[in-house]
């Protein structure tokens, strides 16, 4: 089979299409034949070592397909299953061992890529919005990257607790996208000022939460927009890491409360998992929840959609189909 792997951290370059063995399952993991794997910013940091593995590595984490094989104790799924499944590394390839654990029934409804694009940012924007902190009419949230795969889909489950929703995104036509989803207003962050103009639209008072997956080049501003005792999730760092601070600079601000999560916390038991991803699914197959597939290429293009999602060229989710 092939796989998309790396030798050595770096940049695209370093996605190597390669032919590989075919994997073979252990008692607990099942092999899945893949259909759809999603591309994430994750596997940006993976690949040039921000969070680093054990070189040489498959790359990715998340896919849909169908179960070819399954190992001796596995009682989840079985042979000819159709499933979805994230946080499995390994998914840029034609199969891939999975524990059962992790995998996930995708309904007949749904397509692989309906699968492949929901699982890892569809669960995200779950419990950003539904676990981090209660939130409910009244409230203002702030969603940066608000025409991503994870920020459309956020903007949706944030309304449906009426909570009022500012986007951030770099162009007027990722603005458009944002707001067919719900957002209340966007803000073109290459035209204005994201800090001024929060504050403007919140009167002066700031929002209750902010949901940031920039981080370096955001952190300073996003605090500045929160109201006091307002809430900073930090869910990822397209643009680095945040440097050291003081948590002194918390309480100057207004008391604020901040929070780096990770969906692996929150999907820690499977029945959290399968909660999460039947809700998803629920949604997406009776139209509440519009998923925005906005980029296909061949899993031996990878490196072009890693340029791509860098580049900020990219609307919704990215997919890699073998």
């Amino acid at each position: 089979m092939h796989a998309i792997r790396v030798e050595q951290y770096g940049g695209s370059e370093q996605l190597l299409y390669k032919e590989v063995p075919n994997p073979t399952p252990k008692a607990n993991e099942a092999v899945v034949k893949l259909h759809a794997i999603g591309v994430n910013f994750i596997d940006v940091y993976h690949r040039t070592g921000l969070y680093p593995l054990p070189l040489p590595f498959t790359l990715g984490q998340e896919g849909a397909g169908i179960v070819e094989e399954v190992g001796a104790e596995v009682q989840e799924v079985k042979v000819g299953d159709r499933v979805a499944f994230t946080g499995a590394l390994g998914a840029y390839a034609e199969y891939h061992t999975v524990q059962a654990e992790k995998l996930v029934k995708l309904p007949d409804a749904l397509s692989f890529e309906e699968g492949a694009a929901a699982m890892l940012q569809g669960m995200t924007a779950h419990y950003l919005a539904f676990a981090i902190r209660p939130l409910a009419k009244g409230d203002t949230a702030l969603v940066h990257a608000a025409a991503g795969g994870v920020g459309l889909i956020l903007i949706q489950l944030l309304k449906r607790l009426d909570v009022r929703v500012i986007g951030l995104v770099s162009t007027d036509e990722k603005a458009t996208l944002a707001k067919s989803v719900g957002a209340d207003e966007v803000i073109v962050t290459s035209k204005t000022d994201f800090e001024a103009e929060t504050k403007t639209l919140t009167s002066g008072k700031g929002v209750q939460i902010v949901f940031d997956s920039v981080g370096k080049d955001t952190w300073e501003k996003s605090l500045n927009t929160l109201a006091v005792r307002g809430m900073m999730v930090s869910y990822g760092n397209a643009s680095g890491a945040i440097p050291p601070f003081s948590p002194l600079v918390l309480s100057q601000k207004g008391s604020l409360f901040l929070t780096r999560p990770a969906l692996h916390n929150y999907t820690a038991t499977r029945e959290e998992l399968l909660m999460r991803a039947t809700d998803i699914f629920r949604w997406i197959q009776s139209g509440e929840l519009k998923l925005h597939i906005g980029h296909r290429f061949a899993l031996k293009d990878a490196r072009l959609a890693h340029d791509a999602l860098e580049g900020r060229k990219t609307t919704g989710k990215i997919l890699l189909l073998p």
